[in-house]
């Protein structure tokens, strides 16, 4: 394993960050995310690997490979943060730490984004800070790794 080393998934629609609902996600690019992500993970002595898919199976594949040679994971799962077993499965399967993340503040829009299948495994949770809450995950989870 490389012990320096986080991967950063983004879920499905992530990839339309910038013109997708400005108003609740910002104008803020998933380039924007990935280099924000980056930048913190460098600040502590990490590198960072990131991916961005539509596809819950694409996401499951990247989860079991990082077993391999990551210390931890940040996930922004979308929508498939309130409707995934098969997410939260592959993230406990493996044994890495990992931080949920989400832009906006779920627990604050509608009744069906206040459930997270990944809120009490999750070892970081951090919600409604943007952006930025990339980077605080990064932080977070960092501190919390041997």
């Amino acid at each position: 394993m490389t012990e320096r080393l986080l991967l950063l998934l983004n879920g499905p629609n992530l990839n339309l960050l910038g013109t997708r609902e400005p108003e609740v996600y910002g104008t803020a690019t998933l380039a924007d995310v990935e280099r924000i992500a980056r930048e913190a993970a460098s600040a502590v002595g990490y590198d960072l690997r990131a991916m961005q898919s539509n596809h819950e199976g694409a996401l499951i594949d990247a989860i079991h490979a990082a077993r391999e040679d990551c210390a931890g994971i940040i996930v922004n799962p979308g929508g498939l943060t309130h409707t995934s077993v098969a997410l939260r499965d592959a993230l406990t399967g493996i044994a890495l730490p990992f931080a949920e993340v989400h832009i906006s503040d779920i627990e604050a829009r509608e009744e069906f984004r206040r459930f997270s299948y990944l809120a009490d495994v999750a070892a970081v949770r951090v919600a409604g800070q943007g952006v930025a809450g990339y980077a605080e995950a990064v932080r977070r989870l960092t501190a919390l790794i041997p």
